[in-house]
Formats: C-alpha cells, structure tokens, sequence
C-alpha cells in the first residue's frame, strides 16, 4: 500500500506522537499514569473543582478510564466527587491530591510555562494561532465523514 500522507502531514503526525511520548515520560517520572496526570492537570489547569465529563471531553480519555482512575485516587485520598447540577459530579482535591499536585503536575506545567516564557511573544502567538486554526478546520473537517 503506498503511503498517502505529505511530507508535511507525516513531520506534523511525528510531532504529535513524540510530544505525547514525552508526556507520557513525563508522567512515569512523576510516579504517576496518564489518566491520572490528565486529571490532575485539568484540575490545576482549571481551580481546585472540575466536572467529570469536561475532564473527559478535555482529556480525550474515556469516560470508563477516568472513572477508574478517579476510584483508585478516592481510594487513596486524593480526590472527592461532589454533585454539581442533575446528575454531574465534580471532581475536587484533597489536601493530600493538592499536594501530589504540587509535587507533580505543577512542576510540569511549569516546565511548560518556562519554554513558551523562552519564546519572543510573536512566535508563541503565532503557534498557539496556528494549532488553533488547524484544530477548528479539522473538526469542521471530521463533521463531513
């Protein structure tokens, strides 16, 4: 079967994949799985509260894998469901998760924070301009399959 993806196409599907397996590294060093680094990520990312279901929508995760994971962090005290409105949950820390953040998450996003404060502003507005339009166009694109 011949290859049909560009040049462009397969540098960009590199990217991807190693910055996912540079995340997934990440999350080993940290002494933590994907799914719970996702989580706590979005948490930090978004206060101390965050719902279920946009965890999923933002993780990408499945519903199942994040309720698993969220079970074993209740488990270990990291983590308490809250209702929030019908039948929502949100997801909040304990102290005990408010610390594993600190200790884990918070250093990576400020790995992050440190790389884009290393750009000239014009080439992080260029980027964060540019992944966004590419994910707007392939999302309009994914409505016609």
């Amino acid at each position: 079967m011949k290859g049909f993806t560009t040049a462009e196409m397969k540098r960009f599907n590199y990217l991807v994949g190693e910055t996912d397996a540079a995340y997934h590294e990440a999350a080993q060093k940290l002494g933590l799985s994907d799914s719970v680094m996702q989580i706590f990520y979005i948490i930090c990312d978004n206060g101390d509260k965050y719902p279920i279901s946009d965890i999923c929508r933002l993780s990408g995760i499945s519903k199942q894998t994040i309720n698993s994971a969220l079970r074993r962090l209740e488990t270990e005290g990291m983590v308490y469901l809250e209702n929030a409105s019908g039948k929502k949950k949100r997801v909040c820390l304990t102290d005990k998760g408010k610390k594993l953040a600190e200790d884990t998450v918070v250093r990576l996003i400020e790995i992050e924070n440190g790389i884009l404060d290393s750009w000239p502003e014009e080439e992080v507005e260029q980027y964060l301009q540019l992944t966004g339009k590419y994910l707007q166009e392939f999302r309009e694109k994914i409505k016609e399959l």
